[in-house]
């Protein structure tokens, strides 16, 4: 689970704003020990007060969800990230956690995102595959 976990370029967030209410959107993502980070970055977005970022400050239980479909059912997997999420204030964690995330994708190597930077501590991870 841990490696299709680290190898996935793509996660589903998933948060809950203060009176449960549901919002996922998909993110980019790096594993580093026991902790998940992504990065607002600048695609454009409809406003910079961004919900994920508001629910995330609000209740900062989260969870990452990856995971591969194939037609072929027999190769079909998903893994899990329940954690707790932050901002992160430290500009040494957020440089370190922007580099993480530059190595694993090319498009932020010219233009590292923006942030602010999360850090989703790890608490559990879970997964199912059909193999």
């Amino acid at each position: 689970m841990r490696s299709r976990l680290e190898e996935a370029r793509v996660g589903r967030l998933a948060t809950a704003d203060a009176k449960g209410r549901p919002h996922v959107v998909p993110i980019t993502f790096a594993v580093d020990a026991d902790a998940l980070y992504f990065a607002v970055d600048a695609k454009p977005k409809r406003s910079t007060d961004l919900k994920r970022l508001r629910n995330i400050a609000a209740n900062p239980a989260v969870s990452v969800l990856v995971d591969h479909y194939e037609d072929d059912w027999e190769r079909l997997w998903w893994v899990r990230v329940d954690g707790t999420a932050r901002v992160v204030a430290d500009p040494a964690q957020a440089d370190s956690a922007l580099a993480l995330l530059a190595a694993k994708y090319e498009q932020y190597r010219g233009t590292p995102p923006p942030g602010p930077v999360v850090r989703v501590d790890i608490g559990r991870i879970s997964g199912w595959s059909s193999a």
